[in-house]
């Protein structure tokens, strides 16, 4: 509550008009019961003894009363709205921005799915309860107040009466409230799964149907489904009981009012019209509280749905370029790796006393089986995570002592998982490098091998790819990030899988044309297809997160080693 409240301290001046508003409007409301119990006075028992003067006299100030009060309610009601969207707009831009900030672990530890439900659901949530539920609670507090001052005016000894029944009402709702709390937490958790799930589900349709696994998948998302709803269900059920019971006791305490009421009529203490002003005020004051009562669970809501987005505002972020980092310039594309040692997890090393030399302009390969740590490689390179212990030298400077995005743009990177974004192929192309010409981009499209194919398309170059690349296959989208890396100035190219989803004659034509584009520059591959491999003027071979072998492919063979094992492998 205190995090989201002084989020929107940045909408004070906003929230002060709107608290204007909601006071004006509250106040002149209050002013009708008032001229109702004059109006009423005006009434006097036998046959013509009203006063028809006073009583259309009053009634049209009411309707008067009430007619600005009902302008000023709506006009409060699009500044709440205009709040909200602007809240909910600069809180996704925040979270967004937080988000290409966090570390590549942050990623790999949430799902998709639930990061992007605390970026469209969890924030739509707070954007619903402050446009709908800041209103009434603000309009709620000036009407109690209003209507406390007003009774106390009419009657303190009813007020007396009728107070004997809120500190039962104040109780229920705060123990409601404590008690639902946890379950509204539940409910945000359990749907961030559920969208997770889903965008698994989807992301894998073509394998749940070539698996046949659809009655599976039904029954996973079945289980996920019921906990969501039974999640829902939980906090609904006890966040709806609260208005009701709310509302019972807020009557029993007008029933009290009505009977104290009647008997100080009787003995002549009040009039009929302060009677009849003081239940129309008591109602004024009950109202809000039963719609405090009612919103709450909404508010419970929220207040779960801030802490899902806080919390990714509160992840920290990436290291910081440690004080006097210097940019990495005129980079030759020398990399050293001396005892590095890393894991994800503390009891699971996955790298160890790993050394590398690379030369600028060489090819170094790296192949092992599946887990043996070929990809940690490239992410440690890359500064996606930083090794436990050990040193990475670029031209003789070491990781941490060079900005994070001058060591970045160091690098062109291919990876197994391709990423295309929507938007024309040229667009796709040219972002390896900024400001790109056409010709540029066409250059780097034909030695991918991919400028037939895109001559082809209705609009060319000018072809929109849609959304994650949907209408392309998935050879084309990597010949499309194969051609973006190729744009690249970078000095160091990181090829991880680069050709796993291309066809035999064109991955020959690709590596060619790679050997001839990758001169002067230093390059890391990562192939299980060991025949790619190699021209490499280095082939470190992995197994366990150590060295098993280091040499050139015909050096490899003639050993008969560990590597000599895993390409006859390939081949028997």
């Amino acid at each position: 509550m205190k995090r989201l409240l002084r989020y929107m301290s940045n909408y004070r001046y906003h929230l002060l008009l709107a608290l204007i508003l909601a006071v004006s409007s509250n106040l002149l409301a209050l002013v009708g019961p008032s001229l109702s119990g004059k109006a009423v006075d005006a009434i006097a028992a036998g046959k013509g003894a009203v006063d028809f003067s006073t009583v259309w006299y009053y009634a049209g100030l009411m309707l008067v009363f009430y007619f600005v009060s009902a302008g000023l309610s709506y006009a409060l009601s699009l500044l709440m709205l205009h709040i909200a969207q602007r809240l909910a707009a600069r809180m996704r831009q925040q979270v967004f921005d937080r988000l290409l900030s966090l570390p590549v672990s942050y990623f790999d530890r949430n799902q998709a799915g639930d990061i992007i439900s605390r970026v469209s659901y969890d924030i739509d949530v707070i954007s619903a309860s402050v446009s709908n539920d800041f209103v009434q609670v603000i309009a709620g507090l000036v009407t109690v107040v209003g209507s406390f001052v007003m009774m106390m005016m009419i009657s303190p000894s009813l007020v007396v009466v009728m107070f004997l029944m809120i500190p039962l009402s104040v109780y229920y709702t705060r123990f409601m409230a404590k008690k639902t709390r946890p379950m509204f937490r539940k409910r945000s958790a359990k749907a961030g799964e559920l969208n997770g799930m889903v965008e698994e589900l989807i992301t894998g349709q073509k394998t749940i149907q070539a698996y046949a696994k659809e009655q599976v998948m039904t029954e996973r998302f079945d289980c996920k489904n019921e906990e969501a709803v039974c999640a829902y269900y939980d906090a609904e059920y006890y966040g709806s009981m609260i208005g009701p019971t709310v509302n019972f006791i807020n009557n029993c305490s007008l029933t009290a009012v009505t009977v104290a009421g009647s008997i100080l009529y009787l003995l002549k203490r009040l009039s009929l019209g302060d009677i009849s002003s003081f239940v129309l005020y008591s109602r004024k004051f009950s109202g809000p509280i039963n719609e405090l009562a009612n919103v709450i669970s909404e508010i419970q809501s929220a207040l779960s749905a801030a802490e899902r987005v806080f919390r990714v505002l509160e992840e920290p972020t990436e290291a910081e370029d440690i004080y006097g980092a210097v940019e990495l310039e005129q980079v030759k594309g020398n990399v050293t790796m001396e005892k590095v040692n890393f894991s994800y997890v503390p009891e699971k090393p996955i790298i160890r006393d790993w050394f590398m030399k690379a030369h600028a302009g060489e090819l170094v390969a790296i192949v092992g089986r599946t887990g043996a740590g070929k990809t940690t490689i490239i992410n440690l390179l890359m500064r996606f995570y930083d090794p436990q212990s050990g040193e990475i030298r670029i031209d003789g400077k070491e990781n941490r002592e060079v900005t994070m995005k001058s060591l970045r743009s160091a690098y062109a990177m291919v990876l197994q998982d391709t990423w295309v974004f929507e938007g024309t192929v040229h667009d796709n192309i040219a972002y390896g490098k900024e400001g790109a010409g056409r010709e540029e981009v066409i250059a780097a499209a034909k030695a991918a091998g991919i400028h037939e194919f895109v001559k082809r398309l209705p609009e060319g170059y000018d072809t929109v790819i849609t959304e994650d690349g949907v209408n392309l296959s998935k050879g084309q989208k990597q010949l499309l990030t194969i051609a973006r890396a190729m744009l690249s100035e970078a000095k160091m190219l990181i090829l991880d899988e680069a050709t796993s989803n291309v066809d035999t004659r064109t991955e020959v034509r690709i590596r060619s044309a790679m050997l001839k584009l990758m001169e002067g520059k230093t390059c890391f591959v990562i192939a299980h297809r060991l025949s790619t491999i190699q021209n490499a003027d280095k082939i470190i071979v992995l197994n366990n997160g150590k060295i098993e072998e280091c040499g050139t492919h015909v050096e490899l063979m003639k050993r008969h080693g560990f590597y000599y094992k895993l390409y006859a492998s390939q081949f028997q």
